[in-house]
């Protein structure tokens, strides 16, 4: 990290690359090292109120978390009631470079990027923090060396054994585990494994698997595909505070039918992080060894550029 009274007339903004619920990230240059970093701009609106948790959070985990595939944290200071964080810059998020290239992914790079995405959430469980927010658009991508960072930690979570209880307002609703939908508090990594499954079918196909619209139409979508659980599918699901008896009755479906461009083994990857029953998923260590991967030559991953070229300028 650079020195700490670092200011931000060090660096030099030369575009504003998006704004979120508490600040705006812009793309700047530093100006004694040259280098190029997205800032964060937090507004602290109140001095009663101080710096927002999540901000706060994310903070904490970043600087316990140095690994290739996760985003480094540059610098953090205080200017002016405003706290900058700077972070490495990377040129897309996922979901972005997904649109760029008409949400037609090369099987090798959906590999190599779901290789890297475990990397980094193996990295992050073995140490004990959730990330709990896992989507695409909070997966940064560099198309001239195919390197992939997980990003946006605002959600994330350092938890313990054994298990505490936690909110259930985690996850973006698309990506969200059953269990979460169904009001368990008391969660742990299936959360975000559940969260890379609907992610793999996703870039195998360019469209979200269960895009809901509301907690119920998110379940039914689930449902759908998977089947209705029950106590023979997912034992203890009817003991969850929101599983109704009356929920309608699907039957299963064979989950290649959503995902038709992905080879056999990466569909069986998928559906072993799309278990109900959240510890029976597939963890992110043992992932890494599973079949789909037999094949990546991983002496390559981050030293040569993706196939898809992008249409237009980085847009994050």
């Amino acid at each position: 990290m650079w020195g700490q009274q670092c200011g931000v007339d060090k660096y030099t903004r030369t575009e504003k690359l998006g704004e979120g619920t508490y600040g705006v990230v812009f793309k700047a240059r530093h100006n004694d090292t040259g280098e190029m970093i997205a800032l964060k701009k937090i507004r602290l609106d109140s001095e009663d109120e101080g710096v927002p948790g999540t901000a706060l959070r994310e903070i904490s985990l970043l600087k316990e978390l140095n690994h290739p595939n996760v985003v480094e944290l540059k610098d953090v200071f205080y200017q002016q009631k405003k706290l900058y964080v700077a972070f490495e810059l990377c040129d897309f998020d996922v979901k972005k470079y997904m649109r760029s290239v008409s949400n037609k992914l090369q099987p090798t790079t959906v590999k190599s990027f779901i290789w890297q995405i475990m990397k980094g959430l193996e990295f992050c469980h073995s140490h004990r923090i959730l990330h709990r927010d896992l989507k695409p658009q909070n997966i940064l991508v560099t198309p001239r060396n195919g390197v992939i960072k997980l990003a946006d930690f605002g959600l994330a979570r350092a938890f313990s054994v054994p298990l505490r209880a936690y909110t259930h307002e985690v996850v973006t609703l698309w990506y969200r585990a059953p269990e979460v939908l169904l009001g368990c508090q008391e969660y742990a990594c299936g959360v975000d494994i559940w969260s890379v499954g609907a992610i793999i079918a996703e870039l195998s196909t360019g469209n979200a698997l269960f895009p809901g619209d509301s907690e119920i139409d998110e379940l039914f979508k689930i449902f759908r595909l998977l089947g209705t659980p029950n106590e023979e599918l997912w034992p203890g699901v009817s003991k969850l505070q929101d599983y109704k008896v009356t929920f309608p009755k699907w039957r299963p479906q064979p989950l290649a039918s959503a995902m038709p461009a992905m080879e056999a083994a990466g569909v069986d990857l998928a559906g072993r992080m799309l278990c109900y029953t959240p510890a029976a998923r597939i963890t992110a260590k043992a992932s890494l060894d599973h079949p789909y991967f037999a094949d990546l030559d991983r002496s390559i991953i981050g030293t040569k550029a993706l196939p898809e070229q992008p249409r237009a300028a980085p847009a994050r």
